[in-house]
């Protein structure tokens, strides 16, 4: 495993740490590959049901690294760089039938706002900026930012983020609905472990069935929606955790649930 990514799991929630604080976790090919490593092993791990995603250091991520394309030996190109480490990383987020939340601590930019944004739940603490960075340089929002950022703020805002590049606060972002929550620094921590051991208690493949709901409505008419919103709900009315949560219910106690 590359020095790149820290991770571990605990309490059922796999912790994913950015470790490249001295660059403010900006990626470059090692990590990115690393990163989709973990994913896919929190995938296939029956010990975990909830992921966070977070950075070391003072930084979530700064995006990609400019050192590396820039140079003539490292450069691995851009066609490289988007098909090879950033779709593949956020289609695993978007495809993981667990919830992942980013646990945005410091400045998310480029790539590294639009990854956090691709999470299913974003919490931020008051410091923190998100910046779409890439027209600062000539570039366009890549990383899904053109799909994703103007679905939860909408078009006319989503579009002046990005041509302008603006930096938008942890607390203008929730107000917006950009993020779920913006807290304080001194609660950060402790809310975002609150979250991700809350989520890791709950009926994980229900809530990975309302992920794959959430990301086919975004281009599903009504009636395909429906008709996938009733095929799901047959198939979670079988599940263990289902019958768990009746039987909590009608005996007025706390729900037991085992994730399948």
């Amino acid at each position: 495993m590359s020095n790149f990514i820290e991770s571990k799991v605990e309490n059922l929630v796999a912790y994913i740490n950015l470790n490249r604080p001295e660059v403010f976790n900006s990626f470059n090919r090692e990590m990115a590959l690393a990163l989709q490593g973990v994913l896919d092993e929190c995938e296939s791990n029956p010990d975990v049901r909830a992921i966070v995603l977070t950075g070391n250091g003072k930084a979530f991520c700064a995006g990609q690294d400019l050192k590396e394309v820039t140079d003539p030996e490292l450069n691995p190109g851009f066609k490289r760089i988007l098909e090879e480490h950033y779709n593949p990383i956020i289609l695993k987020i978007r495809n993981l039938k667990k919830p992942v939340i980013a646990a945005v601590n410091g400045v998310a930019a480029g790539a590294g706002a639009n990854i956090a944004l691709a999470c299913d739940i974003v919490i931020a603490h008051e410091t923190v900026n998100f910046i779409q960075a890439f027209s600062l340089i000539g570039l366009i929002p890549d990383s899904g930012g053109t799909y994703i950022l103007p679905r939860l703020i909408g078009y006319q805002k989503a579009t002046a983020l990005a041509m302008l590049g603006d930096k938008v606060s942890a607390k203008e972002a929730e107000q917006m609905g950009m993020i779920y929550k913006c807290v304080s620094q001194e609660e950060f921590e402790a809310t975002v472990h609150k979250l991700a051991i809350k989520l890791a208690k709950m009926p994980t493949k229900a809530l990975g069935m309302i992920k794959t709901l959430f990301n086919a409505s975004m281009t599903n008419s009504l009636e395909e929606q429906l008709a996938m919103e009733s095929k799901y709900q047959i198939e979670a009315a079988q599940s263990e955790d289902y019958k768990e949560g009746v039987a909590a219910f009608i005996e007025k106690r706390k729900p037991n649930f085992k994730g399948n």
